[in-house]
């Protein structure tokens, strides 16, 4: 059987999306991002399961579990994108290609927002692109799965 499905993973405060801090991360909520996302990958033959959490055991079990039933995997980390080794480990351990996507340009702002642990495991980063990044996250992992 081959995996239809993506996990998308959005980490802490993305919840606030639309409201926080809109001239940085937009006006589009989360759920907005989430319908996009299984949009785009609808037209590619693919299905999405979406998670959200605030907690980053939550957010690395939910990656665990996509080792049973999906084919790749979209990650907005958000601060745990430059704080979580165990992230990265657990997008290591199910060897799955992963998409990093930032809003914004994480390279035009402050300096510890420079580097993301999950930049080193994902095949591919979208940063700046703001809610399109996610939907060219797919594009590109429909086109590594056809």
């Amino acid at each position: 059987m081959t995996a239809r499905q993506l996990l998308l993973v959005n980490g802490p405060n993305l919840n606030l999306l639309g409201t926080r801090q809109p001239e940085i991360y937009g006006s589009t909520t989360l759920a907005q991002i989430e319908q996009q996302v299984s949009e785009a990958a609808a037209e590619h033959g693919l299905q999405v399961r979406a998670v959200q959490s605030n907690h980053e055991g939550v957010l690395i079990d939910a990656i665990h579990a996509a080792r049973a039933d999906c084919a790749g995997i979209i990650i907005n980390p958000g601060a745990y994108s430059h704080t979580s080794v165990a992230i990265a480990d657990a997008l290591t351990g199910v060897d799955l290609p992963v998409v990093e996507v930032h809003l914004s340009n994480i390279h035009r702002r402050e300096a510890f927002r420079h580097h993301s642990y999950v930049s080193a495991v994902a095949e591919a980063v979208i940063a700046g692109a703001g809610p399109r990044g996610y939907v060219f996250a797919v594009a590109h992992l429909a086109g590594r799965l056809s």
